[in-house]
């Protein structure tokens, strides 16, 4: 399993904001779903953050996200592990496949894959 990036994402209501703000440091919106926007470096596209008013299908809005090339076997590794699932592994209809674990801090990590 690789990491392909790590995305911090941040709980807020002033989406509008949220995109001007980061706009003064050089990021641009590169996704827009209505409850969750990413915004990215246009030189360096890996470098995110996403502003979420709340997970439209969980039951709490993750602290990171990591996407990583096989999710089936990070769920796998996390499960025998040991670590809680806060939220099942699923096919979500923007495309990705998630799970929601919880880290040694309490953090809710989002472990995504695109399909």
């Amino acid at each position: 399993m690789t990491v392909r990036r790590v995305v911090p994402n941040i709980t807020s209501e002033a989406m509008r904001e949220s995109r001007e703000f980061y706009g003064l440091l050089g990021f641009e919106e590169v996704m827009d779903h209505g409850w969750i926007m990413t915004l990215a470096s246009p030189t360096a596209p890996g470098a995110q953050v996403s502003i979420m008013t709340a997970d439209q299908t969980a039951p709490v809005a993750p602290d990171l996200s990591i996407e990583v090339d096989d999710v089936d076997a990070a769920y796998a590794l996390v499960r025998a592990g040991g670590a809680e699932i806060v939220h099942p592994l699923q096919d979500e209809e923007w495309g990705v496949r998630r799970f929601f674990v919880r880290d040694p801090n309490g953090r809710v990590v989002n472990v995504l894959g695109h399909r």
